[in-house]
């Protein structure tokens, strides 16, 4: 069944923002024309359909306490399904897709604060039995929020993009009451008139004072969004590639924010390198076909002076995983 330009609409809305208030589909049905009782029953019918995962907040996870990576193993064949398992059982694991590399399993690890990243993928590395485990953390962070347009990829890059001149946005403090919500946010919203009043109730708070607290969330930046995930394969973004780039280090600021600025980027970072990974800024792009991909890839080089030899893309071969991490605080 094909999407109509309803569905498209809400989809293209939900994707950044689902209203913090009492009633969000009331407040949906006024820019979308149709009642908040069809919003939700159109809403039921994505999800049925795989194409909305869920709809919550999206957290930063160092304003929580929480560090991230990204993890490249190499794994021997007979061991992917395995190793799939693991990491898809593993709560602190967002994405993990098998990529068309001699590293050929890739995946983000979230981890509190105060636990050692290296000790802790070195143990996943000899669990799964990899051959070879690269811990590449962010250094910088360009852009981070996927959105998939389906008005015929025209409109404006939402403001998704965040430049940092590094991670140190830990300077926060975190009340109980702020805990308590964050833990208890961090479901799929239930679909109904007054979803808050719901998850609220199951607090014994205030539906307003409950809304105050996540409004507040929001505007602090502990809370980039709240929204709705999106399964862009069922939407018709097949081909899912990692552009790398080993760039000196007086480009990485221009670059990256160009990079930022393309529709089809959902993340861009500059992460740390080794000794067996030389490259240093990392782009996400989805696009219908591999060879727009490419497209992409070839017009980011012309555009911000990148050597394209010096460039690696990593086509995913297999989505094993994609969720959000349920950050416990």
């Amino acid at each position: 069944m094909e999407l109509d330009k309803i569905d498209k609409d809400l989809l293209n809305i939900i994707q950044l923002e689902l209203p913090l208030s009492r009633e969000p589909f009331v407040a949906l049905d006024l820019r979308l024309g149709i009642g908040s009782d069809e919003i939700i029953r159109r809403i039921e019918q994505l999800k049925m359909r795989g194409i909305i995962r869920l709809i919550g907040p999206v957290f930063n996870p160092r304003r929580l306490g929480y560090r991230t990576t990204l993890v490249a193993m190499k794994l021997q064949e007979k061991q992917l399904d395995m190793a799939s398992q693991i990491i898809s059982a593993n709560p602190m694991v967002s994405h993990c897709y098998e990529r068309d590399h001699d590293l050929n399993f890739w995946f983000t690890l979230a981890m509190p604060e105060g636990e050692d990243m290296d000790t802790e993928v070195r143990k996943l590395g000899d669990r799964l039995k990899s051959e070879t485990t690269l811990n590449l953390s962010a250094v910088k962070t360009f852009k981070i929020g996927a959105y998939f347009n389906l008005d015929g990829h025209t409109k404006p890059v939402p403001a998704m993009s965040t430049y940092h001149s590094g991670l140190s946005d830990t300077d926060f403090e975190l009340s109980a009451a702020d805990r308590t919500i964050i833990n208890v946010l961090q479901q799929d919203l239930p679909l109904n008139e007054k979803p808050f009043d719901i998850i609220s109730a199951r607090l014994a708070m205030d539906a307003d004072e409950f809304l105050g607290h996540c409004q507040a969330l929001l505007l602090s930046g502990i809370m980039r969004r709240f929204s709705a995930s999106i399964s862009h394969n069922k939407l018709g973004f097949l081909a899912n590639a990692m552009a790398c780039w080993k760039v000196p280090s007086d480009m990485v600021d221009a670059a990256g924010k160009k990079i930022a600025a393309i529709t089809e980027i959902s993340h861009c970072y500059e992460r740390r390198t080794n000794s067996l990974w030389r490259y240093n800024l990392f782009a996400m792009i989805h696009a219908e076909t591999e060879e727009t991909c490419r497209a992409i890839t070839d017009k980011i080089c012309a555009d911000t002076g990148l050597d394209r030899k010096e460039m690696i893309l990593l086509f995913s071969t297999k989505e094993i995983k994609k969720t959000r991490v349920q950050y416990k605080v």
